[in-house]
C-alpha cells in the first residue's frame, strides 16, 4: 500500500487503517479554505456592541446618502435657489464645517465615551434633517437643517471607527474594519437605492415632482422627501443606542471587560450635577487634545494623511460634481446612482471583506499606496470619447447594463459605460487602501486616543472639502454648464490629474512618513 495512512476505526486493542486517497491538491485547497473562513469566524466571539454599532452605521449611512451627500447640491439649487458656484460654495462649507467639527470631536469621544457621543449625534441629525425638510426658509433652515446637520454628522466619524478598535481584539481586527468598511457602503448602497427610486418619471415622483406630506400639508418638492427619508431612517438608529448600547464594554486580548462610568450622587443637585459632568467632559477633552500634539510620530501621519487628499477628492466629487454632471449628461430622472455610487457601494461591500482577509499579512501603508493608485487612474474613462465604448453598448455588457442594472429601455448610451469602468476600476482600488486608512490609525494610536487620532485623520481633508466644493461649481459652469457647448472631459482631466498626488507622493516621501504598525 503506498501513500499516507489514516486512522479508519479504533476498535478494542486494534487500529485499522486506510490510504488517505484524497489528492494533495484537494487537501491544500481544504485547508486553505478553513483558513479563510476561519479569519472570519473570529469575530462570533466579538461583543454585542461591536454588532450594534454596524447596524447602526448601516442606518445612519442610509440617511447620509439619501438626504445629504448626493441631493445637497440638487437641493440647494432648485429649493433655495443657489446657483451652481453658490451651490458648490455651500456645500464647500458644509463639508469642511463637518470635517473641522469631527477633529474637534474625537478628543470629546474618548472623553464622553461611546454611547452618549452617538446619542448627541443621531439627536442633532435628526433634527436637522427634519428642519431641511419641512422648510425652505433660508434664515431658518442653513443654521438650524443644513449646518447643524454637518456637526451631528461629525459626531458619529470618529466615534464608528474608535468603536471598532474598542469591541475587537488584534485577531479581529483586520476584518472588523474591513466589515465596518463594507456596511458603510450597504448603507451607502441602500441610499443610492431610494434616490433613484423617487427621483424616476416611470417610478417615483421625477426630478422635479411633489408630494404633500400627511396631516401637515407641506407640500414636498421630490429633493425634500429625499431629506425627509433621512430624517426617518434617523430614528431607529437613536433607539438602538439607547436602548442596547452598554457602557464601559471593551474587548481585550483576554476577553470581554465592562467597566461602568462612575454615577452620580443621586443627592447631587441636577444641574449642579450637569455643570460638574460638562465641566469634567471639557478638561478632560482639551487634556486629550493638547497631549497629541507631543507625539511625533503624529506630524508623520498627518503629512502622509494630506497626500490622501488627492485621491480622497475623487469621492467628493463623486458626491459634488457628479450628480449635476450627470443629469446633464444622461438627462433627467437618470439612474445616476444606479450607475456610479450604487455600483460603487455594491462592489465594496462585495471586495472589501475579501481584500481585508487576504491582504491582513500586507501592511496597512503599502495597501494604501497600491490602491490609491489604482482608483486615481479610475477618471481617464471618463476623459475617454464615450464614442470609443459605443461597441460594448450594442454588445453583451451594454445588455447587462442597460437592461439589467438601470433597467433602462432602448439603446444605451456609450457614457454609461465610461462611467461602469471609472466605478469598477475606483471601487477596487477603493476595496485596497481606504479601510486600512482607518485600520492604519487605530493601529498607531496610543491606547485611549484612538477616536482622536481617527478625528486628525479628517483635518487635512478639511481643505480638500473646500477645494472641491469650491472648484465643483466652477468645472460645471465651465465644461459641463446646464446649456451651452460642454467639454466635460477636460474637467475629468483636471480631477484625474490631481488624485494621481497621492500614489505618487506616498511613494516619494515613504522613508520619511511611513510609521510603525504594530504587530508588522
Amino acid at each position: 500500500m503506498s501513500g499516507k495512512l489514516k486512522i479508519l476505526a479504533r476498535r478494542g486493542g486494534w487500529i485499522y487503517f486506510a490510504p488517505n486517497l484524497m489528492p494533495p491538491a484537494v487537501s491544500t485547497a481544504k485547508t486553505k479554505l478553513r483558513n479563510f473562513i476561519g479569519k472570519f469566524t473570529v469575530m462570533r466571539h466579538a461583543p454585542r456592541e461591536l454588532w450594534i454599532v454596524y447596524a447602526a452605521y448601516i442606518l445612519e449611512n442610509l440617511a447620509y446618502k439619501v438626504g445629504s451627500a448626493t441631493v445637497l447640491t440638487l437641493w440647494l439649487s432648485s429649493d433655495l435657489g443657489f446657483g451652481d458656484e453658490a451651490a458648490g460654495a455651500m456645500v464647500a462649507t458644509w463639508a469642511a464645517l463637518m470635517t473641522l467639527f469631527t477633529v474637534f470631536v474625537g478628543s470629546l469621544t474618548d472623553a464622553l465615551g461611546v454611547r452618549r457621543t452617538f446619542l448627541l449625534g443621531f439627536g442633532l441629525c435628526l433634527v436637522s434633517r427634519t428642519v431641511m425638510a419641512l422648510t425652505v426658509e433660508r434664515w431658518v433652515v442653513l443654521p438650524f437643517g443644513f449646518y447643524l446637520q454637518a456637526a451631528g454628522i461629525a459626531l458619529m466619524i470618529p466615534v464608528m471607527a474608535a468603536a471598532c478598535k474598542k469591541y475587537t481584539n488584534t485577531a479581529q481586527r483586520s476584518v472588523a474594519f474591513s466589515l465596518y468598511y463594507a456596511l458603510m457602503n450597504l448603507g451607502f448602497l441602500m441610499g443610492d437605492w431610494f434616490f433613484d427610486r423617487l427621483r424616476s418619471t416611470r417610478l417615483g415622483l421625477g426630478e422635479h415632482g411633489h408630494w404633500t406630506l400627511p396631516l401637515l400639508g407641506l407640500d414636498l418638492s421630490t429633493y425634500r422627501v429625499l431629506i425627509l427619508i433621512g430624517a426617518a431612517v434617523t430614528v431607529p438608529g437613536l433607539l438602538l443606542t439607547w436602548f442596547c448600547l452598554r457602557e464601559g464594554v471593551e474587548m481585550t486580548e483576554s476577553g470581554i471587560t465592562i467597566t461602568p462610568r462612575e454615577k452620580v450622587r443621586q443627592d447631587k443637585n441636577p444641574v449642579s450635577a450637569l455643570f460638574t459632568m460638562v465641566r469634567d467632559t471639557a478638561m478632560k477633552t482639551a487634556k486629550i487634545f493638547a497631549g497629541l500634539w507631543r507625539q511625533p510620530a503624529l506630524y508623520k501621519f498627518l503629512l502622509f494623511v494630506t497626500l490622501i487628499v488627492g485621491v480622497k477628492m475623487l469621492f467628493y466629487h463623486l458626491s459634488f460634481t457628479f450628480p449635476k454632471y450627470g443629469v446633464r449628461e444622461l438627462g433627467n430622472g437618470a439612474p445616476i446612482t444606479h450607475a456610479s455610487s450604487m455600483l460603487n457601494s455594491l462592489l465594496i461591500v462585495v471586495l472589501v471583506p475579501i481584500c481585508g482577509v487576504l491582504t491582513q499579512r500586507i501592511s496597512a501603508y503599502w495597501m494604501i499606496v497600491t490602491g490609491s493608485f489604482v482608483s486615481a487612474l479610475s477618471p481617464f474613462f471618463l476623459v475617454m470619447p464615450a464614442h470609443w465604448f459605443q461597441a460594448l453598448a450594442h454588445g453583451w455588457l451594454g445588455d447587462f447594463i442597460g437592461h439589467w442594472w438601470l433597467g433602462l429601455r432602448g439603446e444605451l448610451n456609450p457614457l454609461y459605460i465610461s462611467i461602469f469602468f471609472f466605478m469598477v476600476m475606483l471601487s477596487v482600488g477603493e476595496a485596497l487602501w481606504s479601510p486600512r486608512l482607518y485600520e492604519y490609525a487605530a493601529a498607531i494610536a496610543p491606547k485611549g486616543q484612538e477616536a482622536s487620532y481617527m478625528a486628525l485623520t479628517f483635518l487635512p481633508l478639511f481643505g480638500a472639502k473646500l477645494v472641491v466644493g469650491s472648484i465643483s461649481g466652477g468645472l460645471l459652469e465651465h465644461y459641463c454648464p446646464e446649456t451651452g457647448p460642454r467639454h466635460p472631459q477636460t474637467m475629468w482631466l483636471i480631477i484625474g490629474i490631481m488624485a494621481l498626488v497621492t500614489p505618487v507622493g506616498s511613494i516619494l516621501f515613504r522613508k520619511f512618513i511611513q510609521a510603525h504598525e504594530a504587530g508588522r
